[in-house]
């Protein structure tokens, strides 16, 4: 197999790599390079590549931040937008990391850092492939604890979107949220927002 095919093996295979990963498949920078050259490959960020005629999915800029940060967890506005509890486009991947992660440097896709304690970093997390690229991201009941958590970050009306949606689409029970946001310590804010909602049935 020639250096050019490994590159297209790979990057069919996992869909975003890393530079390392291509490297240690035996693939030369010099060849990646010629090849970004070429149009057959996309340098997303530093380091980072795909092929250049790969379908984009509509959650792309998550699998690219999952690669740069692999330690991030998607959350806040990013998982609310996933999980389709708001129609927010988020402009930046919101980026849960550990107190003391390293954090990227700004590239392509602006990623938003967001502190969390290991305790709430490695609670409720879902792992879902986006471009063949596993993605850890918040699964519903925690992005909403967590959204009304960051309020002053995000932004209430946010917050409520996402609670309101939740419930709505039936994705998650007043019940699962408020015992979630116990967890988290944010139930004394939460409830007031449940009760309104849920008081018409």
């Amino acid at each position: 197999m020639s250096q050019r095919q490994i590159v297209h093996a790979v990057l069919t295979a996992r869909g975003i790599s890393r530079l390392a990963e291509l490297r240690a498949a035996g693939v030369t920078a010099a060849t990646v390079s010629r090849m970004e050259h070429d149009g057959e490959v996309l340098r997303l960020a530093r380091g980072l590549y795909q092929l250049s005629d790969a379908p984009l999915d509509a959650n792309h800029s998550l699998a690219e931040a999952a690669k740069r940060v692999p330690k991030g967890v998607v959350c806040l506005v990013s998982a609310l937008a996933f999980h389709g509890l708001t129609d927010q486009l988020p402009s930046q991947v919101w980026l849960a990391v550990g107190q003391k992660d390293w954090s990227p440097k700004p590239d392509s896709t602006p990623i938003r850092i967001v502190r969390f304690t290991e305790r709430l970093l490695n609670e409720g997390v879902e792992t879902h492939v986006v471009e063949g690229v596993p993605v850890k991201v918040f699964g519903i009941v925690k992005t909403i604890a967590d959204c009304f958590r960051y309020r002053n970050k995000i932004g209430l009306s946010v917050a409520i979107e996402g609670l309101q949606e939740a419930l709505r689409q039936r994705k998650a029970t007043a019940g699962e949220i408020v015992r979630q946001a116990e967890r988290g310590g944010v139930s004394t804010v939460i409830r007031p927002y449940i009760e309104a909602l849920t008081a018409n049935g």
